[in-house]
């Protein structure tokens, strides 16, 4: 007979409580950075198990700057001449790179009208006097065709009625043959 082994599983410790960090308004919760985790055990020994935040914040707003903040900003970095104060400057301002990249591009393009903000999306499109009275012909002629369509269709009934109740039709072609 074979042998039967009974193995006692380890016994897991109990959850801890999450530990929960205050947040501003509009603030991203970064569990891995933060430090919010709670550890958990398993078989092989603790495992840390992050706590996912139940909420919900409102939309973090697009920042908008002002052609007079852009070229302060930009002066600024224009001046600096030792190695390593650019950076302190975006980090002081919360600033990219890419910020500086594209307001001096800006800049050269067109002084301080290039740096005013400009309204995102699709740019609106001028219509020409021609387009407009295209359009304005396509629709008519989609709406009378409708009615051709509407006309034609009225027609063949009254034949087939015509045709039912034994009534001579008189044919406007055979008429004009005279």
């Amino acid at each position: 007979m074979k042998e039967v082994r009974q193995t006692k599983m380890p016994e897991l410790s109990p959850v801890k409580p999450a530990v929960v960090t205050e947040r501003r308004t509009g603030e991203r919760s970064e569990p891995g950075r933060s430090g919010v985790t709670t550890a958990g055990v398993n078989h092989h020994g603790p495992l840390p198990v992050s706590v996912p935040d139940p909420e919900v914040l409102e939309r973090p707003r697009r920042r908008r700057f002002t052609a007079a903040y852009k070229l302060r900003i930009l002066q600024e970095a224009d001046a600096v001449r030792e190695s390593g104060q650019i950076g302190a400057l975006l980090r002081r301002e919360g600033l990219y790179s890419s910020h500086l990249t594209t307001w001096r591009r800006q800049r050269d393009t067109g002084a301080l009208e290039a740096l005013r903000p400009q309204k995102r999306g699709r740019k609106a499109r001028r219509q020409d006097p021609l387009i407009q009275e295209n359009d304005q012909l396509r629709r008519a002629n989609n709406r009378l065709l409708r009615k051709l369509k509407q006309a034609e269709t009225i027609i063949e009934f009254q034949k087939k009625i015509s045709e039912l109740l034994g009534i001579p039709l008189s044919h406007p072609e055979a008429e004009g043959n005279d």
